[in-house]
């Protein structure tokens, strides 16, 4: 078997928002998401439809900042990441458990899209990289994501992955913040901080 090809990472622009389609099309929840749940407050499966929030991600193509990074191997969109100002997420403002910490300004990564045909293959890994770089590029001081937690030797459906795991921040320099759980039954969540 030939090593995978290298992965080249370029923000999201009206010109590459078909690629991006092409992968959230492979099916799962970016077919219906689009990456807009964390953005409006309140949104979910009964209040938006698919066309809706994908019209939603490609208007905010427009703007000068990106609204993610593209991760590409072989001129095929393989992966997503979702950045921006904490702002941009409205969802995170009023969520018990992603509330902000404290009034740092700071840049958040929520989600993760990663092509079925390219799991395990260290895009996720690049993205996160991709992302500090693009972070900092645009004066970003400190970045926060809200990973899932792995128990050591056992793995998670990609599903349940969307937020990216503890381990691949911490492995790129991330450090956990703060840890938060809604009820005694609900999973801990951790929080990672990253100072640019």
């Amino acid at each position: 078997m030939s090593e995978p090809s290298a992965i080249d990472v370029k923000p999201l622009t009206p010109g590459r928002f078909a690629d991006l389609a092409a992968l959230f099309e492979e099916g799962g929840d970016p077919k219906w998401c689009w990456c807009t749940y964390f953005r409006i407050r309140g949104r979910d499966w009964s209040n938006s439809t698919a066309a809706g929030n994908r019209a939603e991600l490609k208007a905010l193509t427009k703007r000068a900042r990106a609204p993610g990074l593209v991760a590409y191997r072989d001129d095929r969109a393989v992966g997503w990441v979702s950045l921006a100002p904490r702002e941009d997420y409205e969802r995170l403002a009023s969520s018990k458990i992603l509330a902000p910490l404290d009034d740092t300004p700071v840049w958040s990564i929520v989600c993760f899209v990663v092509s079925r045909h390219s799991r395990r293959q260290g895009v996720a890994a690049a993205l996160v990289h991709a992302a500090i770089q693009y972070a900092r590029s645009h004066g970003a001081t400190t970045l926060e994501a809200y990973p899932v937690e792995v128990p050591k030797g056992e793995r998670i459906p990609s599903a349940n992955a969307y937020h990216g795991t503890l381990s691949m921040f911490e492995r790129a320099g991330f450090f956990v913040v703060e840890r938060r759980q809604w009820n005694a039954t609900s999973p801990v969540r951790p929080i990672v901080r990253l100072d640019l």
